[in-house]
């Protein structure tokens, strides 16, 4: 008897389950409109590297007094037009701590000027956190705790080399930072207000207010700068209070500053009011507030970072010039305006060329704001990439 071997039952073949597949959430879609912009401001190298630069000199220009070797008043008859002093960290062939060589006064044979030498058998170590001059810490606490130093009191630390006094130009370049930089920010914020205000309106409302407000923007356009302030200043009186013309100057800056934000405002909401999602939200019943502030202004935030980040070098630009020229802030106050006023005399620049220092230090602040603003655009642009 044969043997049957009974095949088994046909099954159905089910293939194997594919492993399931794991979808990852698109960061991009779930996250933040401020974050979106941040990944897109990386993207762009130089308004990195310049927004870097600005937070270290804005802690730079705030904590002055403590960054600084001395006070931005301390005169030295006996070491004017210094050169900057060069730190090192060889001597002899050797590797040492941070130093710098002592400097002395000759006579130049042939001109009889003084000029300075390295005295290369002195070595003046660079030391950290020195007792100084004394300071009150932001205003509120009274130290005289120094960043860095040199303990022989005799000798002088120049990183940027001495003015016609023996003023430390490094010192007051620092000082000097706060009063520019923060004329700046604080002229803008002013023309910021004014210009969003009054450009939203000439531009949502039109009529009568928007040629109102468009004369008014003209009539201060046509107003000639140079003749005004030649007319402010002769009109202030010397006696006034320094710290009350800074702020006067600053809000003079801004009532002039305002119209080309309040311009591109106003192109923008002509161009905005109707949008279709603008006539939506109308017909919704949305107040016109909340039009103006919830759907119209977000939708043109490049175009104010824009325009913003292209009035601070202006203001900034603005108050050094005129503080060159005379017109502006005046010493004891010191900015960049008022310290480039010892490098009028092209003689003293062909002697002291480091003078120029704060002419620098305003190409360097005007050239990171120009990177910022382009990042800060580029990165709050809704169509870009």
């Amino acid at each position: 008897m044969t043997d049957i071997q009974t095949l088994p039952s046909e099954t159905l073949l089910v293939p194997p389950l594919a492993p399931k597949e794991e979808f990852k959430a698109d960061a991009s879609s779930t996250a933040k409109p401020w974050t979106l912009i941040w990944w897109r401001f990386r993207k762009h190298k130089l308004a990195v590297v310049s927004l870097a630069f600005m937070v270290i000199l804005g802690l730079l220009a705030v904590f002055a007094d403590f960054m600084s070797p001395y006070a931005p008043t301390t005169i030295n008859r006996v070491n004017t037009f210094a050169p900057p002093t060069v730190v090192r960290v060889v001597h002899e062939g050797t590797l040492q701590r941070p130093f710098i060589y002592a400097m002395k006064r000759v006579r130049d044979p042939e001109t009889a000027r003084v000029v300075y030498q390295e005295d290369r058998t002195k070595v003046l170590p660079i030391d950290f956190f020195v007792r100084g001059e004394p300071y009150a810490l932001l205003g509120l606490v009274d130290t005289d705790l120094h960043f860095f130093g040199i303990g022989d009191r005799r000798q002088q630390i120049n990183l940027l080399g001495t003015d016609s006094l023996g003023r430390d130009i490094f010192t007051r370049l620092l000082y000097g930072a706060r009063v520019t930089l923060s004329a700046g920010l604080i002229g803008v914020a002013f023309s910021f207000v004014l210009g969003l205000a009054l450009g939203a309106i000439s531009g949502y409302y039109g009529g009568w207010l928007d040629a109102m407000i468009q004369r008014l923007m003209e009539f201060i356009r046509s107003i000639p700068t140079i003749p005004l302030w030649m007319g402010l200043a002769a009109a202030l009186p010397i006696a006034w209070d320094p710290l009350f013309v800074y702020v006067l100057i600053t809000i003079i800056l801004s009532l002039i500053g305002w119209t080309h934000l309040a311009r591109v405002v106003r192109g923008r909401f002509l161009s905005l009011k109707s949008e279709d999602y603008v006539l939506a939200a109308r017909l919704a019943g949305a107040s016109e507030y909340r039009i103006v502030t919830r759907h119209m202004l977000p939708a043109m935030t490049s175009y104010i970072i824009a325009a913003v980040t292209l009035a601070i070098p202006e203001m900034i630009l603005g108050e050094t010039a005129l503080s060159f020229l005379g017109l502006g802030l005046r010493p004891p106050v010191v900015s960049w305006g008022v310290l480039l006023q010892d490098a009028q005399n092209l003689r003293t620049i062909s002697l002291a060329p480091w003078l120029l220092a704060p002419g620098v230090a305003v190409i360097l602040v005007v050239l990171a704001f120009n990177f910022i603003g382009d990042g800060l655009r580029d990165a709050a642009d809704p169509y870009g990439q």
